[in-house]
């Protein structure tokens, strides 16, 4: 149950991340300080958590590599896709691709793991590639929709299912908390980032021009801490689909917070509530 409720707060924030972003991206089209910032953001929220549950469950800093290594992919370069996702095609559509990672983990396991396909998980990809279809056949769409946006929101879908599985995995071989593994995994992504993105800031930012990147960070800390704590506890199977959700949280509050810069029709709600119905399916048998 803690599981359960684990995921679906990290899937409400992640939504709520993907609105804030967007609605900050729309002041300074800063993709480089957008993404360095939330990541930064982040692990400051990562380290908090990390030092609340060091005293129960001490820090175990010799098995943070693995955690390390898979942060520079995911959320190091993942992060900086969805970033260019969400200014490119908007907050909603991006969080209707991104909730498919469901369809690409079965893929996944289907093609390189040798797992079975069952009637359940054929129909579940069926609803999710519905959804998707739903999304590619508007008809009308604000003129800062970009295509590339949502072919950058699937990169980041590849990344989200092997870091899903990935997380889950190395969980259940180490002794290193939740918390300190989110945190070393956002140190990977942080370091990453710097490299790539640190010389392509448009200007050296004051503080007052990051601190919208830096308020959607701590929204993104909690969630990514909580996704951690997810995993730990429940299987992906049972953690991904409900994840898979903020799909639908990202719609939602788009539709109460920036409606009219969306401009959200009945196939973005409909494409959402396929996929998540795709991503439940896909869950609950696989």
């Amino acid at each position: 149950m803690t599981a359960v409720v684990l995921a679906l707060a990290s899937a409400l924030l992640f939504g709520a991340m993907a609105v804030a972003l967007r609605v900050a991206l729309s002041r300074r089209s800063d993709t480089a300080l957008a993404t360095l910032a939330t990541i930064a953001a982040a692990l400051v929220v990562s380290l908090v958590a990390a030092s609340a549950e060091a005293p129960s469950r001490g820090v175990h800093a010799a098995g943070v590599w693995p955690f390390v290594l898979a942060g520079m992919l995911q959320p190091g370069i993942g992060q900086l896709l969805a970033t260019l996702a969400i200014r490119e095609a908007g907050a909603s559509r991006s969080s209707v691709v991104f909730g498919s990672a469901p369809l690409v983990s079965v893929v996944i396991a289907l093609v390189l793991l040798g797992e079975p396909a069952r009637a359940p998980l054929l129909v579940g990809a069926v609803l999710i590639v519905g959804g998707g279809i739903a999304l590619a056949g508007e008809r009308e769409r604000p003129r800062h929709v970009q295509v590339i946006g949502l072919v950058y929101a699937f990169a980041v879908t590849v990344l989200f299912a092997a870091r899903d599985n990935l997380v889950r995995w190395l969980s259940q071989g180490t002794s290193t908390p939740p918390a300190v593994a989110a945190a070393a995994s956002l140190v990977g992504a942080i370091v990453v980032l710097a490299v790539v993105m640190g010389p392509r800031l448009e200007s050296r930012p004051t503080l007052r021009e990051a601190a919208p990147f830096l308020g959607v960070g701590v929204v993104f800390g909690v969630s990514y801490v909580s996704l951690f704590e997810a995993y730990y506890r429940g299987r992906v199977t049972v953690v991904s689909p409900l994840v898979a959700t903020e799909s639908l949280w990202a719609v939602l509050l788009s539709l109460l917070l920036i409606r009219r810069h969306e401009l959200i029709g009945r196939r973005i709600v409909l494409g959402a509530l396929l996929v998540v119905a795709g991503g439940a399916l896909i869950g609950a048998f696989r």
